[in-house]
């Protein structure tokens, strides 16, 4: 993971010299990522992670985009998970081509992000490609530049791999937000007060909105009782501030949806779970973001130094 991290910052060192030039990535590859975006977009970074598999990142991250779209946001949903990619599973839909194709600099990013039929747009991600130290300079380079294409969006959420390994952490810091997700099961919260803690300890000028969703309640006490447990311990043990952004309900319509391969704000948008997810997109909006936010923060964060 180490080795992995050290990658992508040492990518991220050339961004900061073209972002330092006046323009995002440089006139002429500025001009390209800016045609057709309004001038000035502050793109919001959402990464969604979790200490361990199976909490529902992924189902959080999707039907979160689809809330955020409901308001009206252009969204692009990025699956950071660069060896075990899904978010295009849990829309039953399968691309040409992924950030695989990118980083080979075989495609653009323009022309892999796939539109999807629930008004949010997604870039899938490169299944069974961990590597990143594998690129070349070049193509690390390329991949750097690509990456200013996600500027045409209001909202980035960056589903990540579960727990600490591959590039979870540099994506996570790199964040504006932070979304850890966890569950009331006794592993799930000793995972995810694994990875805050790992944050705490590993990650440097740490400045990210770190906040806590807790999946699968029975009611609100229970995910308040499990949040406020987490929240506790990160503030006695490791001086970390950690929001409580709210709790999914444990709802039948979710399990059935994703058979189906559809999200479940579509499938039943009256549910306890699509109003469960409503909320938290609600909260986010009235949560500011910091001023030196947007994507090319989040690419010098992620590529280099900040």
């Amino acid at each position: 993971m180490e080795d992995q991290a050290q990658a992508l910052r040492e990518i991220m060192t050339g961004a900061k010299g073209a972002l330092a030039q006046g323009a995002a990535v440089g006139a002429a590859t500025g001009d390209r990522i800016r045609e057709g975006s309004p001038q000035g977009r502050k793109t919001r970074i959402i990464a969604v992670t979790s200490g361990k598999g199976g909490v529902g990142k992924t189902n959080v991250s999707v039907n979160l985009a689809i809330a955020y779209a409901k308001l009206g946001k252009r969204v692009i949903v990025m699956d950071g998970d660069l060896g075990l990619a899904n978010v295009n599973i849990m829309l039953n839909v399968i691309p040409k081509h992924n950030l695989y194709h990118v980083m080979k600099k075989q495609k653009t990013m323009r022309e892999i992000i796939y539109d999807t039929e629930y008004g949010i747009q997604i870039v899938a991600g490169a299944s069974g490609f961990s590597k990143i130290a594998n690129l070349s300079e070049d193509e690390r380079q390329g991949f750097i530049n690509e990456l200013y294409a996600l500027s045409q969006a209001d909202i980035v959420i960056i589903d990540t791999g579960a727990g600490v390994s591959s590039n979870v952490l540099s994506f996570v810091a790199a964040a504006d937000d932070a979304i850890i997700v966890t569950t009331p099961e006794p592993t799930a919260i000793t995972d995810a007060y694994g990875i805050i803690k790992i944050i705490a300890t590993e990650v440097e000028n740490l400045n990210i909105g770190l906040k806590l969703v807790v999946n699968r309640v029975k009611t609100v006490v229970e995910g308040r009782r499990v949040a406020d447990r987490i929240i506790e311990i990160s503030g006695n043990f490791l001086n970390l501030k950690v929001e409580y952004l709210g709790c999914i309900y444990d709802d039948p319509v979710v399990p059935q949806a994703v058979l189906r391969q559809k999200p479940f704000l579509v499938a039943d948008p009256k549910s306890k779970a699509s109003i469960s997810i409503q909320h938290l997109v609600g909260r986010l909006e009235k949560t500011e973001f910091p001023e030196d936010s947007g994507l090319g923060r989040f690419i010098r964060k992620l590529f280099g130094k900040d």
